[in-house]
Order: C-alpha cells, then sequence, then structure tokens
C-alpha cells in the first residue's frame, strides 16, 4: 500500500506517479496523516511517518490505496490535528463569516488542468497602468452592484467592462487565500498574551474581552496555497479564480494580490508561495506586506522577474549592477510617502509646495513607484474632504482604532451636509485630488468607489465591517455621475498624453537643446517659481518635447496651474513655440471640469482668446482650483508678433 517517497518539495500534498505524495514540516517524530472519505467525512486510515520517511523536519509519504479524488486530508502531531498549511483547496466551502475551527479544516487534492487557451500576460509597463485597489467581497456584495454572482470572485468578473471602461489597467485584490475571518480562540488568547494555564480566562470570559470580530481584510497568517472557497460562486474556487485571472487577460488587464506574511516567514518559504500563484494561476504581481519581509531576496528570485513586486522599497543598488537596466521594470516602491503631503496641499496646508512638486515628479531609478492620495486604510477620496475626524464607533473600540490624523478637511461641515455650497466645494476638492494624481508622473492608484465618491461614513480603519460601511454602494454611481465622468476624462488625458507618464524621473533638464526643459515650474512670473511657506499655487510646464505618442509624433505642451488658497492667484503662462497658442482643456472651477460651451467661454476670464492674450501671459486661478492648458497651432494660421525665443526667456529668469 505505501512506498517510500523520499521527496520532501513541494509541500503538501501531489498526485506523483499513481500515487499521492504527503509531504509536512514537524519538529516532532509523533506525526503523521489522516485520511478521511471525502465524501462522508468518514475517517479511514491513520498513517504515522517513519524515521525512513524522515528528513531533516519534513516527513514524507506516498499513498496509493484510494485516488485523489477520493479522499480528504489533515496531519497530525501527537494529539494535535493539525491543517495542511500548503493545501490547494479545502472539501467544504465554508460560509463566509460563520465560525469554524482549524481541526475542522480537511485539504483536498484540486484538479490542476485548466485550458488557458492562449493566455498572456499584458506585462503593462508602469508608465502606462492606472492601478485600482479592491476587496473581493465588498467590491460586488452591495445589492446594487446588480451582478448575478455578490461578493465573489465571478462577480468581480462580471464587472470587467465596467473596470475598463472606468481606464483601470490593474486590480490590486486584498488578500484572497483562504484565511478564517472569524478569529479562533487560540488567536484571540494569543492577542491577550495569555499563556499561564493558571491565569487563562474561561470561554465565556474570553468572549467578553476579545469579542468574535470578523476580519473582513484578511490581514493574519493564513493558507497560502488555496484561493479562499468563501469568495467563490460555486465549489471550486481555483477553477473561478483561473476563469477570473484568463478574464481579465483577455481583455489587456493585471491582477495583481496583496499577500500578507506575519513575522518569521523566511524568504525561501515566500518564495514557494509566489512562485506557485504565477505557475498554477498565472497571476501578474504581488504586493509584499507585513514585518520583516526579505523583499530584495525576493525580488532576487529569476522566475519572478517577468511579475510586478511591490514594497515600500527595493534597494536597486544591490539588485542591479550600475549601468544595468532591466529588461522588464518589475519593482515597483509602494509607501505612504505621497498621499499625506498630498492631501495637506489640497486643503491648504503652508509649507507644501516644494514637497508636492517632489511628490508629483517622483519616480526611483530602475523600478516604478505606485502612488495613491487613498487606499484601503483611512478615508476614502470622498470621506477625505468630508470628515475631520475618523468616526470608527462602528468598529466596537470607542473610536480608539486607526489613524488619528487623516491631514482631511471637511469643507465646513462634519459628515454629510445639505448645503448647496458645501456640497459644490467637496465636488471640486475631489476634481482637484483627481487632477493632482493623474498628472503626478509615477503610476497611480486608487481604491475602489473613489472614482464615483463612495464613502464608508468616515469609518478610517473598517477591517472588520462586512456591511454596508466597507460594500461598494453602486448607487453612488449615478448620484455622483459628474465625478465620475470628471475621473474618465483625466484617465482619458493621460492616456493620450505621453509627456504626462515618462518611464524615468524628468530631469528638470533642457537637455535635448530644444529651448525648453522636460519639466519647469512657474509663478507669477514666467521661470520664476515662487515656493515660499506662505504660497499655495504654482504653474507646472510639461514639454511635449520630450515625449512622443502611440503614432511616433511629437506630444503637446501642457501646462497645469495649481492653486490652493482660498482667495484667486495670479500665475504666468510661459511663451510658447512660434506658431502656437495655449487653450484651457480644463478647470477644475467647473463641475464637468470642460472648459464649456462658446457662450460659456467668452464669460470665462481665464480664457485664451487671442494674441494679445498670450502676450499678457497672465492668468486668474480661481481659488481651490486646478486648470489645465494645452499648447495648440494659432486659429487660422495666424503667427504672433515680438515674440521674445524661449531660450531668451529662460535666460532673463
Amino acid at each position: 500500500m505505501f512506498s517510500n517517497c523520499i521527496k520532501p518539495y513541494p509541500l503538501g500534498a501531489y498526485v506523483e506517479d499513481g500515487a499521492i505524495r504527503f509531504s509536512f514540516i514537524s519538529k516532532k517524530s509523533d506525526c503523521g496523516v489522516l485520511i478521511y472519505d471525502k465524501t462522508s467525512g468518514k475517517r479511514l486510515y491513520r498513517l504515522p511517518f517513519t524515521e525512513k520517511e524522515r528528513v531533516g523536519n519534513i516527513h514524507c509519504k506516498c499513498f496509493r490505496e484510494l485516488p485523489a479524488s477520493r479522499i480528504s486530508y489533515q496531519f497530525y502531531e501527537e494529539n494535535r490535528i493539525v491543517p495542511d498549511p500548503n493545501a490547494r483547496m479545502f472539501d467544504k466551502k465554508h460560509p463566509y463569516g460563520k465560525e469554524r475551527k482549524l481541526h475542522d479544516l480537511k485539504a483536498v487534492i484540486p484538479e490542476t488542468e485548466f485550458d488557458w487557451q492562449n493566455d498572456v500576460r499584458p506585462r503593462i509597463p508602469y508608465e502606462d497602468c492606472v492601478c485600482y485597489c479592491a476587496h473581493v467581497r465588498g467590491f460586488t456584495q452591495h445589492p446594487s452592484s446588480l451582478v448575478e454572482h455578490r461578493g465573489t470572485f465571478a462577480g468581480l468578473t462580471e464587472k470587467l467592462d465596467y473596470l475598463q471602461q472606468t481606464g483601470i489597467t490593474t486590480v490590486e485584490l486584498q488578500p484572497v487565500y483562504e484565511f478564517t475571518e472569524i478569529p479562533t480562540e487560540e488567536e484571540r488568547r494569543a492577542q491577550l498574551g495569555m499563556y499561564d494555564a493558571a491565569h487563562m480566562p474561561s470561554s465565556a470570559d474570553l468572549d467578553k474581552l476579545v469579542p468574535k470580530k470578523v476580519n473582513y481584510w484578511g490581514y493574519k497568517q493564513g493558507f497560502y496555497y488555496a484561493p479562499k472557497a468563501s469568495y467563490a460562486a460555486g465549489d471550486d474556487a481555483c477553477r473561478e479564480f483561473k476563469e477570473m485571472v484568463h478574464a481579465f487577460h483577455e481583455k489587456g488587464m493585471e491582477i495583481v494580490m496583496q499577500m500578507y506574511f506575519p513575522k518569521g516567514f523566511t524568504a525561501m518559504e515566500i518564495i514557494y508561495v509566489l512562485r506557485y500563484w504565477v505557475l498554477e494561476y498565472r497571476v501578474d504581481g504581488f504586493h509584499l506586506m507585513g514585518e520583516d519581509i526579505p523583499a530584495d531576496m525576493i525580488a532576487a528570485e529569476p522566475m519572478l522577474a517577468g511579475t510586478k513586486l511591490w514594497y515600500y522599497h527595493f534597494d536597486t543598488d544591490r539588485l542591479y549592477e550600475r549601468d544595468e537596466m532591466p529588461e522588464y521594470r518589475n519593482l515597483a516602491a509602494y509607501s505612504d510617502e505621497y498621499i499625506y503631503p498630498m492631501r495637506k496641499y489640497l486643503k491648504g496646508d503652508e509649507n507644501m509646495l516644494e514637497t508636492v512638486l517632489t511628490q508629483m515628479r517622483r519616480i526611483p531609478q530602475k523600478m516604478g513607484r505606485i502612488h495613491y492620495l487613498s487606499n484601503y486604510f483611512g478615508l476614502t477620496l470622498k470621506d477625505m474632504v468630508s470628515y475631520e475626524r475618523k468616526h470608527n464607533e462602528a468598529n466596537g473600540e470607542d473610536n480608539r482604532d486607526g489613524n488619528d490624523y487623516n491631514c482631511s478637511w471637511n469643507c465646513g461641515e462634519e459628515g454629510p451636509s445639505k448645503r448647496k455650497k458645501v456640497q459644490a466645494l467637496r465636488a471640486k476638492q475631489i476634481r482637484n485630488a483627481m487632477t493632482m494624481l493623474m498628472l503626478s508622473q509615477s503610476t497611480p492608484l486608487i481604491f475602489m468607489g473613489d472614482e464615483f465618491g463612495n464613502s464608508q461614513r468616515g469609518n478610517n480603519n473598517p477591517y472588520c465591517q462586512d456591511n454596508r460601511v466597507a460594500w461598494l454602494d453602486w448607487n453612488d454611481l449615478q448620484k455622483n455621475d459628474a465625478i465620475y465622468a470628471f475621473w474618465q476624462q483625466m484617465v482619458k488625458l493621460r492616456r493620450e498624453h505621453a509627456v504626462l507618464r515618462p518611464a524615468q524621473e524628468n530631469r528638470i533638464m533642457d537637455y535635448l537643446s530644444c529651448g525648453y526643459p522636460d519639466l519647469s515650474y512657474h509663478g507669477e512670473n514666467a521661470w520664476r517659481p515662487r515656493i515660499e511657506s506662505y504660497n499655495r499655487h504654482i504653474g507646472i510646464l510639461y514639454c511635449g518635447k520630450y515625449a512622443r505618442n502611440a503614432k511616433g509624433e511629437e506630444d503637446v505642451f501642457l501646462y497645469c496651474a495649481m492653486n490652493m488658497y482660498w482667495e484667486k492667484r495670479s500665475l504666468a503662462l510661459p511663451k510658447l513655440p512660434s506658431g502656437m497658442e495655449w487653450k484651457l482643456l480644463l478647470s477644475t472651477e467647473q463641475e464637468t471640469g470642460h472648459p464649456g460651451d462658446a457662450a460659456r467661454m467668452s464669460e470665462n476670464p481665464n480664457a485664451i482668446k487671442d494674441e494679445e492674450d498670450i502676450k499678457d501671459s497672465k492668468i486668474q486661478v480661481p481659488p481651490r482650483s486646478c486648470m489645465l492648458y494645452a499648447g495648440v497651432p494659432i486659429a487660422g494660421g495666424k503667427k504672433k508678433r515680438n515674440r521674445k525665443k524661449p531660450e531668451a526667456a529662460m535666460q532673463n529668469a
């Protein structure tokens, strides 16, 4: 019935040469495998590992009596049942949010056959990515999602057309590997640090000290090789996850998985997990999360060179030779360095300009950078302009959890408001945030629903809210259609203008000797930025000569005027090459961002109508507003008069 099967890796259970090969790590000599009938759950065999079946602390055994389709299994150590930490799937789909005990988890060996057809991983360059952080359950669980399979991988697949229409290329998923969302008794006792049997509370007292709250996010040690069964519409989470990935790839879109590893995991253990998801599920990347992640060792793994890897920081000086550039930039810095200074500037704090300009152009050498103004943690984009304080009372921790300071501003009233002035200012602040996010030159990311103003009611830490607080309310898509239209406009603008999304950080130099630097800053006088602590307005010129569009043609000049002061401010428009003039593309002062029809433009003092306006080269930027201009050929082919060459203008600066 058995044969010596001393082959330690891979761990878990596999079918090989007509046998099921089990491999289990344990420091105990008294350990083995428990075999059950898959249908009835009746235990059939208790198979101890022998010393001959041990290599170091890895125990190996082959089982040939029954086919894999007939059995489920567990491991044991002495008198303790241990679910396989490397299980690929468990035998029964457990309802989400219902308590289960670890010793009830029985693993099965899933079928590995899947027709990937001509599946190709898109490998989208960071400069072309627009990222979207989503929770699989929360994305479609709300009834307003109108999908057939709410809160599941299939439900997410049903929304692919929407995501593509929204301009999303890359979706980052919060943990989708198997985990127990209701903490076990062992986990809750560990939270108290009570290991002394003499002082350990009873189960009833434990429920009072550490309530059984749902872990909605899933940032805990899990079963890293198994897709979460309760996120599947059917009984086969493995197949459904593969179908989802395949559907993404067919649309040229990517999936990046958040992988949380608590302290103590080695680089080798993590690499095994990541390799498995790349080979078995063809995912496109990972966001590494947790304490003491050996990120550089993971980044050096050759098999992951074509897979996106996100972490706080990677030491590219160690990973690459001095003059070496990776063929595919798969690494990206993912940290909070952008979010807080940009939020402070948005709400009008002083002494922020210099930091803001750095953050908007920052791209590390030899890798990408993910920047965001909102994420799964903290306030959503809508709540960021609606609340000054966190409102986490529903979490049951007396509002003590979550960040105390979110760099937010409620625009004059805390929470929902019926005042039209407050509503208008909030909508404009969201447009300002979207403008700054999409004109920043690394890779933008938004949290699900921010594109249409979804709210979490001021909760900045909804880790335990499996309800309408954290579920995406799709009714807001219709209510806030103007916000959504503005988001689409900004995505389209970024996609059409390569000058806004360089692969490398701009040098702020005229290295083409064309008379203009790649990026430049301007104040009330062109070429003379004023970044004193009291200033909150600046002009940014993106020179199109340093970028090419999809047709290989030179891009246009773009000029962004930003004023986060509460009064209007004057900014200079730098002079363009001969035969060109400035045209207003959008203004966040207006609801849709568009300059408006001809009649409205004629009343707009910011409209650039003729040559004399260009000579004056001054614009008045409304309070708390952004304006975007493009350099276009002069209408009717008129030539500009008495124009200094841009080189001269720069010399005079």
